[in-house]
């Protein structure tokens, strides 16, 4: 299906973003989705072209149109270098290193930059934007190195390299390879743009690469958070789990709103299954167990909602944040073509007013939310390794499953090495989720005293995630081989007669497991299984398993 998105400056979404950025084909480049800019956004960007034309014409002193930048701030630059200065900013800000970014970080990139220069604060002309419109839609992706921003005089390093390329230099990703730039606008087509005063620094100084890192991370985080209620639930019922800690009035006794969410969840997706121990809980339908000997659980079952639960809350805090953040203008300085927009004591005759310095660049906003993500996500992977490790754990579970989840122990060796990889992962998080917002280092002489590292924080948030996916992978494979086991088991509560059966959720998530990944009988190469298991998380199958069951989703679907 072609998405089609009209861009007026003030409409897009993470969820919009991540759309685009992920909508296009790896194999031919040619994306499904196409961006425009509505007539207002158009109309916005044309009257603050008419106050930098104005500027220049008149030869005013304004930072960035005919002065130098950083710390060359008070250096005028002549008139007929006005010009080659917004190119020798792009040609002395690719300084990126390490490897390029895949494509779909490349295409949020853009997309941010795009949107926010189309509010019209930022001096660019109509047909330089429109560009880059054009290069996002037929497919053209910049060569992006990972590495070289400290996000607070923007993102100036990534959206530079994105800059040269709408120069014709340097290369771009067309067609699902590497090629010159130059060859990419030409073989779609497109001509390579002419930089006028300021559009060098309109289109490099911004916070579009820590938006977009954030922006994906993002909904892959509200994707985890339900993932992990299905495949939680599921190790619940392998291990007989207590269903009273997640009875509706203990969570609303403390109102919190993530938490209360996840346990209304948890309890849809273990509806109708006779294998969570009921005691002798008369309300239930299941049948009592008159062997339990269960109060109450170890914290990764018992304490599920009051951890996914401030996952949740976090993803909606950062969703806030975030749609602020991409909705709004964030390079400097920023144009202002109506008298009206200005305090009265700053109205003058020229145009000069109508352009102020601030820094709406700074990441801060952004930096400080991507290590909130990646923290919440970090606990995700925790509690998840933590029930892992009782899955597999004969004293954990008190001999209710086989060792190690496989028959035959000692000759095979089961899920124990899956453990470890979870274990591995999770302590790789811990590292990752070290905030990387309370760092700073002075740049450009001491001019740029106090940066972000918003781009920092954005990379680590999506290391985490994609560790956590691998995680979940991990447990929803462990989980479904001890569901085999209880469902084997006659009679399943104590001497009752009852036939083994899963909750409603639970048990469509194991038969979508099953449709991919087999019981396994004895020791295999496990590496084709984990692979199999992680597209199903990251394609959203096993979470959207919850979404006919939940109350409340992270995100807007």
């Amino acid at each position: 299906m072609h998405y089609n998105y009209l861009s007026d400056g003030t409409n897009l979404t993470p969820q919009d973003v991540a759309l685009i950025a992920r909508s296009h084909n790896p194999g031919n480049g040619k994306p499904f989705s196409s961006v425009s800019m509505s007539p207002d956004a158009q109309g916005r960007v044309n009257r603050s072209r008419v106050v930098v034309d104005r500027i220049v014409s008149q030869g005013e002193v304004v930072y960035g149109i005919t002065t130098g930048f950083g710390a060359f701030k008070d250096r005028v630059i002549p008139h007929e270098d006005l010009a080659q200065l917004q190119v020798n900013l792009i040609l002395s800000q690719c300084v990126g290193v390490g490897p390029p970014f895949p494509a779909e970080v490349v295409r949020a990139m853009m997309l941010c930059r795009a949107h926010t220069l189309s509010l019209g604060y930022s001096g660019i002309r109509l047909e330089t934007l429109q560009l880059l419109y054009d290069m996002l839609n037929a497919g053209i992706h910049p060569l992006i190195p990972e590495q070289g921003s400290v996000g607070a005089s923007g993102d100036l390093a990534p959206l530079s390299h994105m800059a040269l390329s709408m120069l014709g230099l340097g290369q771009s990703e067309y067609q699902g390879n590497f090629i010159s730039s130059a060859d990419a606008l030409h073989n779609a087509g497109l001509e390579p743009c002419v930089l006028g005063p300021k559009e060098g620094l309109a289109l490099s100084n911004g916070t579009s690469l820590m938006s977009a890192l954030l922006s994906l991370a993002l909904v892959d985080a509200a994707m985890l958070c339900d993932t992990a209620d299905v495949v939680g639930a599921m190790t619940l019922e392998a291990l007989q789990g207590v269903p009273a800690a997640f009875d509706p009035r203990i969570h609303a006794a403390r109102g919190q709103q993530g938490q209360i969410a996840s346990a209304a969840l948890i309890r849809a997706l273990t509806e109708g299954s006779n294998l969570l121990d009921w005691g002798s809980d008369p309300d239930n339908n299941s049948g009592p167990n008159p062997k339990s000997t269960k109060v109450q659980d170890a914290y990764s079952l018992r304490c599920m909602p009051q951890v996914h639960g401030p996952a949740r809350d976090t993803v909606a805090y950062v969703n806030n944040i975030l749609t602020i953040e991409i909705n709004g203008a964030n390079d400097n300085p920023l144009v202002f073509p109506d008298d009206d927009d200005l305090p009265d004591i700053m109205v003058t005759s020229n145009d000069q007013s109508k352009i102020l310095s601030g820094g709406n660049f700074h990441g801060a906003p952004v930096s400080i939310a991507s290590d909130f993500l990646g923290i919440a996500v970090t606990q995700l992977a925790n509690i998840s390794e933590r029930r892992q490790a009782r899955l597999v754990d004969t004293a954990a579970h008190g001999g209710l499953l086989p060792a190690f989840l496989i028959e035959h122990g000692g000759l095979n060796s089961g899920f124990m090495m899956v453990q470890y990889t979870s274990a591995a992962l999770a302590s790789e998080n811990k590292s990752l989720a070290h905030p990387a917002s309370v760092d700073t280092i002075p740049t450009s002489a001491n001019i740029e005293d106090h940066v972000s590292m918003g781009p920092i924080a954005g990379r680590h948030a999506r290391a985490i995630i994609a560790n956590t996916t691998r995680i979940l992978a991990l447990e929803a494979m462990m989980a479904a081989q001890a569901l085999d086991f209880r469902m084997r088991a006659q009679p399943v509560l104590g001497h009752s007669p009852i036939q083994a059966r899963m909750g409603n959720g639970t048990r469509a998530a194991y038969h979508l497991i099953r449709q991919h990944v087999p019981f396994l009988e004895k020791d295999v190469n496990f590496q084709p299984h984990i692979a199999a298991m992680e597209s199903l998380v990251l394609n959203g199958a096993l979470a959207n398993i919850a979404k006919p069951l939940a109350n409340t989703h992270p995100l807007p679907v």
